[in-house]
């Protein structure tokens, strides 16, 4: 996927891209890559998700085969990422009351980026979001996992009971997830499989 890059005065890398489900993997992966390159390994694993939204409702909302374009900005402590396309329809939040579809990736945004928004360009319209990046970001996800199993089944308390109840609720809680992706038509392996490679992504860069 050719592209070009700018690092004064700020880390730029512009992609383009074709809407279509095969190349938004292709996008995923260069992405990954750019920022193994630039070190912000802290940020891969939001970034790669929300460069999959992005880039995959330009496909189901502005149409397959469409040329667009995707820039990544590292700016101090935001990574921003911004996505260009053709149509000048402004994405809007649906309500809770739309099916499971609409909107998702929007929603996604406000629960992952610190900021985004959207505006018209002179060739259509980009979305952007912006990610804080921060050294400590891994610690947090332990602290996330540890309070998420804590008020899963209620295993509080500081001793070795807890310690197992935390394990055997951290079994019960994927094994949930996993069933609650094949409800909603996914394949609980893709899902297995994209946990892994985030883990795997921090872990090999720390």
């Amino acid at each position: 996927m050719p592209g070009y890059e700018v690092t004064e005065p700020r880390l730029r890398c512009v992609l383009p891209f074709e809407a279509a489900p095969a190349e938004v993997r292709l996008l995923r992966r260069a992405a990954v890559r750019q920022l193994h390159r630039w070190g912000t390994p802290v940020a891969v694993d939001e970034a790669e998700l929300l460069v999959t939204e992005l880039a995959t409702n330009v496909v189901k909302h502005v149409g397959e085969g469409t040329s667009a374009t995707l820039i990544l900005e590292w700016r101090g402590e935001r990574l921003r990422l911004e996505v260009h396309d053709k149509s000048t329809v402004i994405p809007a939040l649906r309500t809770a009351n739309c099916d499971q579809e609409c909107g998702r990736g929007l929603h996604l945004l406000t629960s992952l980026a610190r900021d985004w928004g959207t505006m018209l360009t002179a060739a259509g319209k980009a979305v952007w979001c912006e990610i804080a990046l921060s050294a400590q970001r891994g610690c947090r996800r332990v602290e996330r996992a540890a309070e998420a199993l804590e008020n899963y089944q209620g295993t509080r308390g500081a001793s070795a009971l807890r310690a197992r109840g935390l394990e055997e609720s951290a079994i019960e809680l994927i094994a949930d997830l996993l069933h609650w992706t094949a409800a909603r038509g996914h394949d609980p392996d893709d899902f297995l499989d994209l946990a892994q490679m985030h883990y795997e992504a921090e872990t090999s860069a720390a």
